[in-house]
């Protein structure tokens, strides 16, 4: 069995490294497809015009215009076999020691807004999917179908306009007091100042986890086993306490792992209204200033999380259900394939 096992993990360690090399040469291809000229972006024209052709040469060797693209993408390639990121050419610091720091920012809107949403959309699902064609339940399904067609920057703006302009409750941006030396901050500086663009990434995701939880929830209580257990005087509490989250368990967790890539794609235009100095505001950074190795970086590093979460999911499967552990001994059983 645990040769099985074995086999199961290294058929998803090659399936994240096939993930991470098709991820990387998309990414490189419409970087060196972009019309954005790295000198002109970061140095400008008028800069570049008064300036010797010998440094203008430097200039192009340092951003790599004259160096082909497939030998870019082959040395960038050589370098992560061992290990070696590169150094941000906006930066100028080693790629892993930038995402590490932007990394840690965002880290505090990521895992509040995923919780954020796998709560409350879990439990407005629940509301609805309970209360079927009630106040409720329109209420709930009127919310989710308008914030699915609501952009995550629209949301954050009108958070912003209301919560930072009208009612000065939050500050309008940035991740710590402008003005405060960083020792000084404290732990309340920063959650304040993430409070914000949390909430608007929790906002935009509950939308989706609320309204499957909810169909989930109707199809679970119109089986034929929960009109038993209220023959037996089962409340509706009690019935969806004892039946209904057992079986909406599984999806629950399947959607909330899922919602990751959802997250790391909203936090990029989020981070740029609020100006939250994080891991998608240095994506942004890195593609229009032409910073390759940066740019390449983050999107490997997300990539991986996302496939890491996702597999996550499939692992959690057998230590909630114990049904699918019992499928697995009785495929093993009959000589099949983990």
């Amino acid at each position: 069995m645990t040769g099985r096992y074995g086999t199961f993990l290294a058929k998803n360690v090659v399936r994240m490294v096939i993930l991470l090399l098709a991820v990387s040469a998309a990414a490189f291809f419409l970087i060196s497809i972009s019309p954005v000229d790295p000198l002109k972006t970061n140095v400008g024209q008028a800069a570049l015009g008064s300036m010797s052709e010998e440094q203008i040469k430097r200039l192009e060797e340092y951003w790599g215009v004259t160096v082909p693209a497939g030998e870019r993408f082959a040395n960038w390639f050589s370098g992560i076999c061992h290990g070696d990121f590169g150094t941000s050419l906006l930066y100028r610091r080693p790629v892993l020691e930038v995402i590490g720091e932007k990394f840690a920012n965002s880290a505090w809107l990521m895992v509040s807004a995923w919780i954020f949403s796998g709560v409350v959309g879990t439990a407005l699902g629940v509301v609805a999917g309970m209360k079927k064609g009630k106040w409720q339940d329109k209420a709930v399904t009127a919310y989710c179908m308008v914030i699915a067609g609501t952009p995550a920057f629209w949301l954050a703006l009108v958070l912003l306009l209301i919560f930072a302009i009208q009612f000065p409750i939050f500050p309008i941006g940035f991740s710590v007091p402008v003005g405060v030396a960083a020792s000084e901050v404290t732990l309340g500086d920063r959650l304040i100042h993430a409070a914000l663009p949390a909430l608007t990434l929790g906002l935009t995701g509950v939308s989706n986890i609320a309204m499957h939880t909810r169909s989930k929830m109707i199809e679970v209580l119109e089986s034929d086993y929960i009109f038993y257990a209220r023959a037996r005087g089962e409340s509706p509490w009690q019935t969806v306490r004892r039946h209904g989250l057992r079986n909406i368990l599984l999806p629950v967790i399947t959607l909330q792992f899922a919602s990751i890539s959802e997250i790391f794609g909203g936090s990029v235009l989020v981070e740029q209204v609020f100006s939250y100095p994080g891991l998608g505001q240095a994506a942004i950074t890195a593609g229009l200033g032409s910073d390759v190795p940066l740019l390449l970086g983050i999107t490997l590093i997300s990539a991986a999380v996302v496939f890491l979460g996702n597999f996550t999911a499939d692992l959690l499967y057998y230590a909630v259900d114990p049904r699918m552990k019992r499928d697995r001994k009785r495929s093993a059983g009959k000589g099949e394939v983990l």
